[in-house]
């Protein structure tokens, strides 16, 4: 770990531009729950526990796209398995729970917004498309290309996390839409999408040899590891092979380690999803159960 810290600059393992952005994205949502709420219709106090999901969100959303987890992800894949789903499988839910409902509800009441989302917001295509951009990321020839062409590997990250977004709406729906599933479809909807997301795991966990040339080619490594180092910076080659190397395991390996992890944190995540949603159902059955008050009790139990 030393060597890690002593190896990069400040600005390279922390990412400051980052965490400029994301911090004028929570000062923009402090301000549309205080100052500018009252813009909004039938608007209410956010609770803290609200507040804390929204940060947690962002933290995640951090820990995916920048800092030292980034920074190693270059180095090690499970590295970067992590990464991805931290802030693949953490963070959307984390965020959408944390704004709130009447947010959601202001921009609902445009018709251009309806329309959009009368398209996109078809459960199927939210299950489908985000598994689909997930997999096609971890083909090799994909994913190498990638990982050596900077804007490229940007654009295709954000359409990964607005596509999770849109397949976790459905799993924790801020409002009622035409689109609402049952919390069984729920649970069913989590259930295929842990099935969709099983075969890119099996292929980085099962194959035979390292995949990806981006953590076994030096030329094609370096070319990957400019990308998080200042222009003009040295490629510090010591630490991808040698003595001095910092990756703990050997590539087949590291390989298997990071698609085994991706699998239980995907599975950890929708456990946590499911339970939750099962809460909420049995909540909602205990609401609607019709209750008797002493009298029609008395009466039933001399009936009965």
């Amino acid at each position: 770990m030393e060597q890690f810290f002593s190896t990069f600059t400040a600005r390279t393992i922390w990412t400051p531009e980052l965490l400029v952005v994301l911090g004028a994205v929570s000062l923009v949502y402090f301000l549309i729950i205080t100052k500018l709420r009252h813009h909004f219709p039938a608007s209410e106090p956010v609770s803290l526990r609200r507040k804390i999901y929204f940060h947690l969100g962002l933290l995640a959303v951090y820990l995916g796209f920048g800092g030292p987890l980034y920074v190693m992800g270059h180095i090690m894949l499970s590295m970067h398995m992590l990464s991805m789903a931290i802030v693949y499988l953490v963070a959307p839910p984390l965020i959408l729970l944390g704004i709130p409902s009447w947010f959601f509800k202001f921009f609902a009441r445009f018709k251009v917004i309806r329309g959009v989302f009368t398209i996109v917001g078809f459960p199927i295509l939210g299950l489908i498309l985000f598994n689909a951009i997930f997999s096609f990321y971890h083909l090799p020839a994909t994913f190498d290309y990638l990982m050596t062409n900077e804007g490229y590997h940007n654009i295709y990250q954000n359409a990964m996390l607005l596509a999770a977004m849109l397949m976790w709406w459905h799993i924790i729906p801020r409002f009622k839409t035409k689109y609402d599933l049952s919390e069984l479809k729920r649970i069913g909807y989590m259930f295929m999408s842990g099935v969709l997301f099983t075969p890119a795991c099996v292929l980085i966990i099962f194959a035979g040899e390292p995949l990806y040339s981006t953590y076994t080619d030096p030329s094609v490594w370096a070319t990957a590891m400019a990308y998080c180092l200042p222009p003009g910076a040295d490629i510090p080659f010591e630490v991808f092979s040698g003595e001095q190397s910092l990756t703990l395991l050997s590539p087949r390996h590291d390989q298997q380690f990071g698609g085994a992890m991706m699998k239980v944190i995907q599975e950890l995540a929708y456990g946590v999803a499911m339970g939750y949603t099962f809460r909420l159902w049995m909540k909602r059955d205990r609401e609607n159960t019709p209750k008797l008050n002493l009298k029609e009790y008395e009466m039933y139990q001399t009936n009965g």
